[in-house]
C-alpha cells in the first residue's frame, strides 16, 4: 500500500475514531476531553465579485504545526533527500485535496442560516516554509453568493481532528465590502455553545457519530449582515 493511501486511511480512521469519541464526551458534558492532533494557522481572504455584490470565492491558506510537517515530510520523500521535491509536494497536494473531499474541505459557509453548496476546488497547493507544511487553495460557491442577509463564512474540521485556527481577527478578509454590509469575525465560547446545544450535539453524534457536522457552532467565522435585496 503506497503511504498516500495509508496516510488517507489514516486520517479516516481518526476521524471516526474521534468522532465516536465525541459522542461519548458530549453524552457526559466533558467536551474537555475532545482533543485536536493536528494544528493549524489560518488566513481567508473572501473574494468578491468585480461589482462587488456577490462573493465569487474563498482563498485558503492553512499553515500545519511542526509535528504534522514532519510526519508529511518523512512519508512523502520518496527519495529519502529530507526535502520534498515538486512531484512529491503534488503527491502530498493529491492526497490532501481526496482526503478532505468528504468534508467540504472543512468549510463553513451558509446564508440565512442554510449552507451554500460549494464547488470542489479544482486543485490544491503544497509547499514548505520553515519546516511547516503549507496548503493553499481557492474554492467558489456553485453560483455567487448575492451579499444579502446574513452570511456566514469560516473553517472547521467536522471530526475535530485537525485544529485550524485564524490567530487574529485580520487573518480572515473581505476587501470592497458595500456600504449595505458589515462584518465582524465571530469567535464563539466553546462552554457556551455546548451549552446551548448540548441536546442537538448528542443525538447527532448518537445519531451518525462519522457524518454529523455540529462541531461547525465551534468554528471561527466572518460574519456578513448585508441589507436583503430590492
Amino acid at each position: 500500500m503506497s503511504m498516500e493511501s495509508q496516510l488517507r486511511m489514516h486520517l479516516k480512521r481518526q476521524a471516526i475514531m474521534l468522532a465516536s469519541a465525541a459522542a461519548a464526551t458530549f453524552a457526559a458534558v466533558e467536551p474537555a476531553e475532545v482533543h485536536p492532533h493536528v494544528f493549524a494557522e489560518a488566513r481567508l481572504d473572501v473574494i468578491l465579485s468585480p461589482d462587488h455584490q456577490s462573493v465569487k470565492s474563498l482563498r485558503h491558506l492553512w499553515r500545519f504545526d511542526d509535528l504534522f510537517s514532519s510526519t508529511v515530510l518523512m512519508e512523502f520523500d520518496k527519495n529519502n533527500d529530507l526535502k520534498l521535491d515538486d512531484n512529491e509536494l503534488k503527491a502530498v497536494a493529491d492526497t490532501v485535496h481526496s482526503s478532505l473531499a468528504e468534508f467540504n474541505y472543512f468549510q463553513l459557509v451558509t446564508q440565512n442560516g442554510k449552507d451554500v453548496p460549494m464547488a470542489p476546488p479544482p486543485h490544491m497547493v503544497a509547499s514548505f516554509d520553515n519546516d511547516q507544511l503549507i496548503i493553499l487553495f481557492e474554492s467558489q460557491p456553485k453560483t455567487p453568493i448575492k451579499l444579502s442577509g446574513k452570511i456566514d463564512i469560516g473553517v472547521y474540521d467536522p471530526t475535530f481532528y485537525t485544529a485550524i485556527d485564524f490567530t487574529d481577527d485580520d487573518k480572515i478578509t473581505v476587501e470592497g465590502l458595500p456600504s449595505t454590509c458589515t462584518k465582524k469575525v465571530v469567535r464563539p465560547d466553546p462552554d457556551e455553545a455546548i451549552a446551548e446545544n448540548q441536546k442537538t450535539l448528542t443525538d447527532a453524534f448518537f445519531n451518525d457519530p462519522t457524518g454529523t457536522d455540529m462541531s461547525k457552532i465551534f468554528a471561527t467565522k466572518l460574519e456578513l449582515n448585508c441589507a436583503p435585496e430590492g
